[in-house]
C-alpha cells in the first residue's frame, strides 16, 4: 500500500484519497481498544467526519452547539449525543449526524472506533471516525447547532499544538488544540488528539491522562 506519510516531516499527506482512507482503517484495526469500566457513567459518541474541502483536502467536521442549549451551550464539539436504550455505539453516531447537522451516513461508511473518554460531567463517549463523500445536504439543526465548519487536517499539526496547562484542582494536565484562531478543550480536544495519533500516524496513544477545563466538569 502506498504510504500517505511524507518522508520529509513526518506529517500526513492531506490529499482525500483512498490511501489515506486505507491508512486509517489499518490504524485503527490495529489500535487496541479502551472501553469504560465504570457503568454509571452516561454512554454516549460522537462522529470525526473525515471529508473533502474544496479544495480536494482533507478535514473534518467540527460544531459549535447551539446557544440555548441547556448544557455546554456554544462549545465547539463533534457531531454525536447520548446513546438511546438498545442502540449502539454506531447507530448513535448515524443518526445523531443526521439530526444534527442533516448528513445521512451508513454503517459502511464507519472506518473504526478509537478509546472511550470519560468526562467530568458523567459521560464515556466514544468517538467514531467515519469518511464522507457527500457534503451536498449538509445544514445545522436549528437550535441544536449554531455553525459547522470543516477543519483541514493540517490544523492537527500545527508547531504550536498542543498546548497543555496545569490548574490547581486537578494533578492531570488541560489540554488545548489550537484550531484556526480558537482553542479547542477536552473532551473534544482528547478524541481529535487520539485521532491524530493512532488514526492518522499510527501511534499508541491513551487519553485517560488528559484533563478538561474546570468550566466543562458540569
Amino acid at each position: 500500500m502506498e504510504s500517505t506519510l511524507s518522508d520529509l516531516s513526518g506529517v500526513p499527506e492531506t490529499t482525500f484519497s483512498d490511501a489515506l482512507k486505507q491508512t486509517i482503517i489499518d490504524n485503527l484495526a490495529a489500535h487496541n481498544r479502551i472501553d469504560t469500566s465504570n457503568s454509571a457513567l452516561r454512554m454516549a459518541s460522537v462522529g470525526i467526519i473525515v471529508v473533502e474541502n474544496s479544495e480536494g483536502e482533507a478535514g473534518f467536521i467540527l460544531t459549535r452547539r447551539g446557544k440555548g442549549l441547556r448544557n455546554h451551550s456554544y462549545q465547539y464539539a463533534l457531531p454525536g449525543g447520548r446513546i438511546d436504550p438498545g442502540e449502539t455505539r454506531e447507530q448513535t453516531v448515524l443518526r445523531e449526524i443526521n439530526e444534527e447537522i442533516g448528513i445521512t451516513v451508513s454503517e459502511d461508511q464507519i472506518l473504526g472506533c478509537l478509546d472511550e473518554y470519560e468526562t467530568r460531567s458523567g459521560f464515556s463517549i466514544t468517538p467514531v471516525v467515519l469518511w464522507v463523500n457527500d457534503l451536498s445536504s449538509l445544514r445545522p439543526e436549528p437550535g441544536e447547532v449554531e455553525e459547522i465548519f470543516v477543519i483541514n487536517l493540517e490544523e492537527l499539526f500545527r508547531t504550536d499544538s498542543p498546548k497543555w496547562v496545569t490548574i490547581e484542582e486537578s494533578s492531570k494536565k488541560v489540554l488545548q488544540l489550537p484550531i484556526r484562531n480558537r482553542l479547542i478543550h477536552a473532551p473534544t480536544a482528547a478524541l481529535l488528539l487520539q485521532f491524530k495519533e493512532v488514526a492518522l500516524l499510527g501511534e499508541l496513544m491513551r487519553t485517560d491522562h488528559i484533563e478538561e477545563p474546570v468550566w466543562a466538569w458540569k
